[in-house]
């Protein structure tokens, strides 16, 4: 019987390393591919962009490829990443909301380019080390479900995978917790096994998001926000902010105002360049509104325009959920109402709708 074959995507990292030596273990012909997204850039600065598939990442990725005696190779995703990530990031910020760069990636780069790639070259599934679950439903539908670990889960930024990317997807990863991950990689002899995890986003290393939207948008020829007032609720004027990309909301550092309580940016507004200051109580509300929506482990019939249903809904990848009645409010649009206040609801994130486990459904934050 012929092997099923596999492309992991490697980003040099022990959780997709791992990823490859299970599924080798398991019996697929797998390949190891690392995407090529960095931009052109210097090589000084290829070098310092360690993130998910930065140069670095390519170095260790064919390491332990060479250790696992699998084929490697880098599949170049440059203007693919551009277009859907880089753009969608800018154009976010300069609108005032607070995009997520990592779930544009994955639906748009991680599957649906490599998937396609990946099926022109004879592959069966492509693979992640993720630390999340595919689950086939009663229903028939393919969902992301909860990893065995609470503490390392990674299903919030999957949420918006299609049927079919779905069913073409493994994720070996999900099974274990970090901790086993590491050991396997130990044991394995890889050398990723006491690499630490990336924590930045991959094409902002230093963090400056201000300073990477304002390059980006210089060179698009788009203007920037510039300074504008900072509002109290009441309508008090507090002072003068650096520009709406600078701020998010539930933000308390860097405002640089002397103030002796603690305030907060509440909301944003890109048609007055205003960013609305106020108490924390200011940031906890009921209700959302999102809109892109993707249906997952329930379809669209499910749940017909005006509909309800219970689930728990998550507004950030840290946020560890809330109970909530979410309804279809239009053909792409979903309402939650929470049974408990949540905190800093912010437009342009993701909230996330589960059932048992496992992703029914999510959108952005209008």
């Amino acid at each position: 019987m012929e092997k099923k074959k596999v492309v992991v995507g490697m980003s040099g990292g022990v959780d997709s390393s791992v990823a490859a030596l299970l599924l080798k273990e398991q019996g697929y012909d797998v390949i190891g591919v690392t995407m090529q997204i960095w931009q052109d850039e210097d090589e000084t600065a290829k070098q310092d962009n360690g993130g998910c598939c930065g140069l670095s990442a390519v170095d260790d990725a064919r390491w332990v490829a060479s250790q696992l005696d699998i084929p490697y190779y880098v599949m170049n995703f440059k203007s693919e990443f551009k277009e859907s990530v880089i753009d969608y990031f800018v154009a976010e910020y300069l609108k005032g909301r607070t995009p997520n760069p990592c779930i544009a990636c994955n639906r748009h780069v991680k599957w649906e380019s490599l998937l396609k790639r990946s099926m022109d070259i004879g592959a069966d599934y492509i693979a992640t080390g993720h630390y999340a679950r595919i689950s086939r439903l009663e229903n028939g539908r393919y969902a992301i479900s909860n990893s065995v670990t609470a503490k390392k889960d990674q299903t919030y930024a999957l949420y918006n995978l299609t049927q079919d990317q779905l069913a073409h997807t493994l994720m070996p990863v999900g099974e274990y917790t970090k901790e086993e991950i590491r050991q396997i990689a130990e044991k394995a002899g890889l050398i990723v096994a006491d690499k630490k995890d990336s924590q930045e986003i991959c094409f902002v290393p230093d963090n400056d998001y201000a300073g990477f939207i304002e390059k980006e948008a210089k060179v698009r020829g788009i203007e920037v926000p510039g300074p504008g007032d900072f509002i109290r609720t009441d309508g008090t004027v507090l002072g003068t902010h650096k520009g709406i990309t600078h701020y998010t909301i539930g933000q308390r550092r860097g405002l640089g105002l002397p103030m002796g309580d603690r305030i907060y940016v509440t909301s944003i507004c890109p048609e007055t360049d205003r960013v609305i200051l106020g108490e924390n109580a200011d940031l906890f509300t009921t209700k959302l509104v999102c809109r892109d929506v993707n249906f997952m482990g329930v379809s669209e019939a499910d749940l017909p325009v005006g509909n309800s249903m219970e689930a728990v809904g998550k507004i950030r990848y840290a946020h560890q959920g809330e109970r909530c009645v979410i309804t279809r409010t239009g053909e792409d649009e979903i309402s939650a109402e929470f049974v408990s206040p949540v905190r800093a609801i912010t437009p342009g994130q993701s909230a996330v709708f589960y059932l048992e486990g496992h992703i029914i459904c999510g959108g952005t934050i209008e």
